[in-house]
């Protein structure tokens, strides 16, 4: 797990998304299936991530079935960078 990375994530839909800067985001907080993100976000976060980390994610991937935590977007970020 990278801390920085997972940091970065949080700060992003907190502040960009949720537009509540002050939140943090636990790594293991579910972000999909608990709502706190829609479909409409999502795609926010999937440029983010690319632009950010420079990978590329499928709209495919964008589901809680994919990724639901920033720990799980995390290790998907990784095995890209890999």
């Amino acid at each position: 797990m990278n801390a920085e990375r997972i940091e970065t994530l949080s700060s992003h839909i907190a502040a960009k998304i949720l537009k509540q800067p002050n939140r943090k985001i636990g790594a293991d907080e579910p972000v999909i299936s608990s709502g706190l993100i829609d479909s409409f976000s999502l795609v926010d976060l999937a440029l983010f991530v690319e632009d950010t980390f420079g990978v590329h994610l499928d709209d495919a991937e964008l589901t809680a079935e994919t990724f639901d935590t920033l720990r799980e977007l995390d290790q998907l970020i990784e095995s890209r960078q890999a």
